[in-house]
């Protein structure tokens, strides 16, 4: 019988497949008090299971490649190092030992102990953590229970299914992705999780927030996954199948239409040239931006050669991935992000970080560089060398104060000095930007800009940080929303600044690729767009049917909204003229 259920939309998009319920509490927890002579026999099933689960991540590295390679392995590198985490081995053995828990039940009572210190805690990036610890107990336990066919392993034989779970991980996505997964349903989760993000970079349409989905739907249920109304469609009518049809037709001649716009200039109705540049960390990702016909990199993520070894990557190893990105931009403009992470990634690099109560407000970004200047000159060092090669641009990430700026520059210069004086090739000019991601750099802009050549609005971490609310916490929807006044102000306020400074502001969090924002972005001012290049077409398209003039007319209005629902009124009703 036909049944529908609503959603919200994380990644767009319209396909029909066959349900594969994926439920990690599906296993019966044994709580039984484990005898005394079988306490080393248990220890050995633990073990065995997190051996079985470390080889299950390891066969999921090695079939991944390219782009969704790079996208994934940093979740891969992650939940290895769950796996391997002293603190968590011990208190499961110990729980067995001591406690007379069996494996499963030791997993459950972990699991339950570290998800709730997660919940009592505000930093954006537990969320994150909370669903790693989610995924690693739960992929123990189902190697704890081989004798029953694994689920995973049944989506991956199969094709044409759409994933029904309550939360689902970014490897496991990009595994199931490669396997024939053509949606997802999850009960949970939010719109700006690693999961949706990568969804959308995939092209796989997405919905969360399903309330009923794991009740409601069951396995080999046929579902119209609707991520363009919302809904997913539980055995669909015909004329659900018909206007799913017409939506396969219809995309078919988008995407002709969208592919015409490759090589046009990207132009407002009434004529303004807009710059559009990509978020990029692979060879792929720049093959995208110049097949889409990107104006250039807005922002290279370097993050990627730190993470895959344990020591921190050599000068010409870097050397040779930055010249080869300059390279290949065949000219056009580049902006190398330096390394942006922080103490919640322990172990990154040889660093061998301290573990933070608050990693996400701790030593991360600019705040680590500046305390490792021997790692950090090496990184610079590279990018100075590879910048003879083509225009290149530095954006420091995670910057509060003038001060970091300031000793950023007398590294470069350092670091210049050392090159010169061993007859090393030098670039005249290395533009140095700044991050704009913490509130007090977006109220203290005008100071920043005395040291900046050009800013970058990171609006994914500058949202967290104003609302005070993580992006995946699904919890929090109604707050982390990007038409909040408050986040807006700041934007306007930013892009303001470096208007009368006559600097160049862009934008690269996740409403810059995202075409609901576009009117809204270019009203602020916003003429510089950083995003996934596989957005690029549709931002493209979107800006050339609105008038720009028309839309900065009606900032002030928008500025001086007082809730996001009302933000969301004025936008729907702006005067004709704005639209083509």
């Amino acid at each position: 019988m036909r049944q529908t259920l609503a959603g919200t939309i994380a990644a767009k998009g319209m396909t029909l497949g066959r349900a594969r319920l994926l439920q990690h509490s599906r296993h019966r927890v044994d709580y039984r008090p484990l005898p005394e002579n079988e306490i080393d026999a248990e220890l050995g099933r633990l073990h065995r299971a997190l051996d079985a689960a470390r080889q299950e991540l390891g066969k999921l590295r090695s079939k991944l490649h390219g782009n969704l390679a790079r996208e994934v392995n940093g979740f891969i590198d992650a939940h290895h190092l769950l796996l391997d985490d002293p603190e968590l081995l011990r208190a499961l053995e110990e729980l067995i030992k001591t406690g007379r828990y069996r494996s499963d039940a030791a997993l459950k009572k972990q699991h339950d102990k570290l998800t709730a210190v997660f919940d009592t805690m505000d930093a954006p990036y537990l969320r994150g953590r909370k669903e790693d610890i989610d995924h690693i107990i739960a992929r123990v336990m189902s190697a704890l229970h081989q004798k029953t066919p694994l689920e995973e392993r049944k989506l991956a034989a199969r094709v044409g299914e759409i994933l029904v779970a309550e939360t689902i991980g970014p490897a496991d996505l990009a595994h199931l992705v490669g396997n024939g997964l053509f949606g997802v349903v999850s009960s949970a989760g939010s719109a700006y999780s690693h999961s949706a993000i990568l969804a959308r970079s995939l092209g796989i349409p997405m919905l969360i927030d399903v309330m009923d989905a794991l009740s409601e739907i069951h396995d080999n249920d046929l579902i119209l996954l609707d991520a363009k109304h919302g809904e997913a469609i539980i055995h669909p009518a015909a004329q659900d199948m018909t206007r799913y049809r017409a939506w396969q037709r219809a995309s078919v001649l988008e995407g002709r239409r969208l592919h015409l716009l490759t090589n046009a200039p990207t132009r407002s109705r009434d004529g303004i040239d807009i710059s559009l540049l990509s978020n990029a960390e692979s060879r792929a990702d720049i093959a995208l931006s110049l097949s889409y016909g990107a104006d250039g990199v807005g922002l290279y993520r370097t993050e990627f050669l730190f993470l895959r070894g344990k020591a921190p990557p050599s000068e010409e190893e870097q050397f040779l991935v930055y010249r080869d990105l300059v390279l290949g931009m065949g000219g056009l403009s580049v902006t190398i992000r330096t390394l942006d992470v922080g103490a919640d990634k322990t172990d990154t690099a040889g660093l061998h970080l301290h573990n933070e109560d608050n990693p996400a407000l701790g030593v991360r970004g600019v705040r680590l560089s500046l305390r490792y200047p021997a790692i950090f000159t090496t990184q610079i060092r590279a990018i100075l060398r590879a910048a003879c090669y083509g225009p290149v641009r530095v954006l420091i990430p995670m910057v509060t104060q003038p001060d970091e700026l300031i000793a950023v520059r007398t590294l470069f210069k350092l670091a210049r000095d050392e090159l010169k004086h061993e007859n090393v090739d030098l670039p005249e000019k290395l533009p140095l930007g700044a991050m704009i991601e913490v509130p007090a750099a977006a109220l203290g802009v005008r100071a920043l800009l005395n040291h900046a050549d050009f800013l970058a609005i990171g609006t994914n971490d500058l949202a967290q940080y104003v609302l005070a609310a993580d992006r995946g916490n699904n919890a929090l929807n109604d707050i982390y929303n990007p038409l909040q006044p408050a986040l807006l102000r700041l934007v306007a306020h930013v892009i303001s600044h470096g208007r009368r400074a006559n600097k160049p502001v862009s934008l690269c969090g996740e409403i810059g690729g995202d075409t609901r924002f576009t009117g809204l972005l270019l009203s602020l001012g916003l003429t510089q767009f950083s995003m996934h290049p596989g957005q690029l077409l549709q931002i493209r398209d979107r800006i050339s049917v609105l008038n720009y003039m028309a839309l900065r007319r009606h900032a002030p209005k928008l500025l001086h909204a007082r809730t996001s629902q009302e933000v969301e009124t004025l936008l729907t009703h702006l005067d004709p003229e704005v639209y083509g």
